[in-house]
């Protein structure tokens, strides 16, 4: 009788486990603004997508995984990924150790950061075949460079302890002037990532991660700090940020828009992932306080967290949202235009994998409405992991691209109206 009662508990066990599995693939259809703990109520019953014209960007479609083949490595035959009807998804170019943020030069040339590499690219499509002809390196011996922006003929890079101006005087892909900056950026512990924006003024954004989970921590650090164009007067912007990994501004208001990564360790479900519209001098919660408002158990400071700021969109735990960006391409639905697209660099400390994707936040008049999945399948069934997203950029050929730090992967995403 014993034996098959354990018998009995260790099916059960299995099939819970399978079934986890699967729940966590399924996408997600909706997630309700300023909500928590819940995440998966649907849109309203009587909301229809506005300028629904081309596709239903709802619903997701098995897509191969496009090779080109200068490309074409044995690991990645067969890879299938799921999106929309109508786009398609190459690898534009490979072989990158931990590719990370990315921007567009003047020439309209792809650059992006490789971290691990301490190295910083550039990726021309003189072609335009939608493979890079060749990975230039446009600097080199950098310490973990991550955050990159274009500020006309010269490029910024974050790295974990400054910010460099650097240029490219005589056109040939490299720098050729070094200029730091911004030094003396708080360094060590958890987060070293380094990420930067400018405004339309040509101020300088840097989003500075915690060192730690939860703690009291550095004021410079879970933070935004501001500086003039030419790297001076440094003021805390926004404090409470416990990891913007993304910033980007919205390119009709002007505003701020940072994806937020919880703490750890507070189970599957808590704290949601967030992402902020960062005004000035205002506290987003961390490490009192957690999604809109919620008390931390280790941290609590109740009456302090009624004074934050409330999260524009939460999102699923754990998900770990880092690269966003507005959708402003023709070349993709009428749908789409306006819409904000954010990277799931996807979990690590969570008993199911959850993430390893790219969502859609649909904007109705300059407001997130609902999230719903978009590019998935990075994913597998079983729980494995064969990529993870970082960043997405749009280029100057209207095309968007990703970045991927699991493979080093930079990928392409086109799109071909459906044939009716």
């Amino acid at each position: 009788m014993k034996k098959r009662v354990l018998i009995g508990l260790i099916i059960l066990t299995t099939l819970a486990a399978a079934f986890a599995v699967v729940r966590s693939q399924l996408p997600i259809t909706s997630v309700p603004l300023r909500t928590t703990p819940r995440f998966l109520n649907p849109p309203p019953k009587d909301h229809q997508p506005a300028q629904l014209t081309e596709t239903d960007l709802s619903v997701l479609e098995e897509t191969p995984l496009i090779i080109p083949e200068p490309l074409r490595i044995r690991k990645l035959e067969g890879k299938r990924l799921q999106a929309p009807k109508g786009f398609r998804i190459q690898i534009f170019a490979l072989g990158f150790k931990k590719p990370r943020m990315m921007a567009i030069n003047q020439q309209g040339d792809l650059m992006i950061t490789a971290a691990k590499e301490g190295r910083v690219y550039v990726l021309p499509d003189r072609d335009g075949d939608g493979v890079a002809d060749e990975k230039i390196v446009f600097a080199a011996g950098m310490r973990f460079p991550h955050g990159i922006v274009v500020d006309g003929d010269s490029v910024l890079v974050a790295e974990e302890d400054k910010v460099q101006r650097l240029k490219d005087v005589d056109n040939d892909g490299r720098a050729d002037q070094k200029e730091i900056l911004i030094s003396n950026l708080p360094t060590g512990g958890n987060h070293i990532t380094r990420t930067i924006a400018i405004d339309a003024q040509r101020n300088i954004y840097v989003s500075i991660g915690s060192s730690c989970n939860v703690c009291r921590d550095d004021p410079r650090r879970a933070a935004i700090l501001r500086f003039n164009p030419d790297g001076s007067n440094e003021t805390l912007f926004a404090a409470g940020l416990r990891n913007a990994v993304g910033i980007v501004f919205h390119p009709q208001t002007g505003k701020l828009w940072a994806t937020d990564n919880g703490r750890d360790w507070l189970g599957d479900e808590l704290p949601p992932e967030e992402i902020d519209i960062v005004e000035f001098q205002q506290h987003y919660g961390w490490p009192f306080c957690y999604g809109d408002k919620v008390t931390d158990p280790d941290m609590g400071d109740e009456a302090f967290c009624q004074t934050t700021a409330s999260p524009a969109v939460t999102m699923q735990a754990h998900s770990a949202p880092l690269g966003l960006r507005f959708i402003n391409s023709k070349s993709f639905p009428n749908q789409l235009q306006g819409d904000l697209l954010v990277a799931f660099h996807g979990s690590w400390n969570r008993s199911v994998p959850t993430g390893y994707k790219i969502v859609r936040v649909k904007m109705e008049n300059g407001k997130p409405v609902w999230v719903e999945d978009f590019i998935t399948g990075w994913l597998n069934p079983d729980g494995t992991v064969w990529g993870r997203p970082v960043d997405i950029i749009e280029g100057k050929d209207g095309a968007l691209y990703i970045s991927d730090d699991n493979e080093g992967i930079i990928y392409r995403v086109t799109y071909e109206p459906p044939v009716s």
